[in-house]
């Protein structure tokens, strides 16, 4: 079992950039073909940055939070502040969130973001698999979490290279003590607050990786303290991911 990096987590408000990584650990370049940088221009228009993952050539799943206009991502990306060889920058043609997406409580918080063309497939950039339907996760194991977000909690900016963490799989019912608003049913609780790595500003959105499958999608965490993170559970939405990725559905 590798090092436990764990996740250290800060709730923002929606649209205010998402979380991000702090105390984790710079990944091996490209090493994440999966990762997408995704920018937007939010209602107040500021920009606005959400991480997100590939998961079909033309379909990045992310967090409904981060749903906003002039929205592109950038694939293959590894310094996200250097133009880098590697890189694909597509606009997003269409943004579906979840129709029972609920900002009030984050529940169903998951969106995807049909891309105006297809990625190419490298090294750099491939899609991640999903997982099986009847795919469960117990207390206590071990997933991991990239992104760009901000590696502190004083910190004012992003990281420019890709962070990954290591999170812990933290029991329901305890989770439910610290966040009253979790749903077990269709969300994951990630990462313990007695370490010092967590998802901070900049990396809503971002997957929750365990055996290689994407088994959750970033979405909130606790302010201005080290506590779990909130995903939004993928297995509870592979019905909907599927029936919203059918080209009957696209238009």
């Amino acid at each position: 079992m590798p090092p436990v990096l764990i996740l250290l987590t800060l709730f923002l408000p929606l649209g205010a950039g998402g979380e991000e990584i702090i105390g984790g650990q710079e990944v091996k370049p490209h090493s994440r073909p999966y990762m997408t940088f995704i920018k937007y221009v939010d209602d107040n228009g500021y920009r606005k940055y959400c991480g997100g993952f590939l998961v079909r050539d033309n379909f990045v799943l992310t967090a409904a939070h981060c749903l906003g206009s002039s929205m592109r991502v950038i694939l293959g990306a590894h310094n996200i502040k250097a133009q880098e060889e590697t890189q694909q920058i597509i606009p997003v043609a269409k943004a579906i969130s979840h129709p029972d997406y609920n900002p009030s409580d984050h529940s169903n918080d998951i969106m995807l973001l049909k891309l105006q063309r297809k990625a190419i497939r490298t090294k750099a950039v491939s899609p991640l698999k999903l997982p099986k339907a009847d795919a469960q996760l117990k207390p206590g194991y071990v997933c991991h979490l990239a992104g760009w977000g901000r590696k502190s909690l004083h910190a004012t900016k992003g990281t420019d290279l890709l962070q990954e963490a290591v999170l812990i799989i933290q029991d329901d019912q305890k989770c439910k003590l610290r966040f009253h608003r979790y749903i077990k049913t269709i969300q994951i609780c990630a990462g313990d607050p007695k370490q010092i790595q967590a998802a901070f500003k900049g990396d809503s959105g971002g997957p929750l990786v365990c055996d290689n499958r994407a088994y959750g999608v970033l979405s909130y965490v606790k302010k201005e303290t080290i506590a779990p993170g909130i995903f939004t559970k993928v297995v509870s939405f592979l019905p909907w991911i599927r029936s919203s990725m059918k080209p009957s559905n696209r238009c």
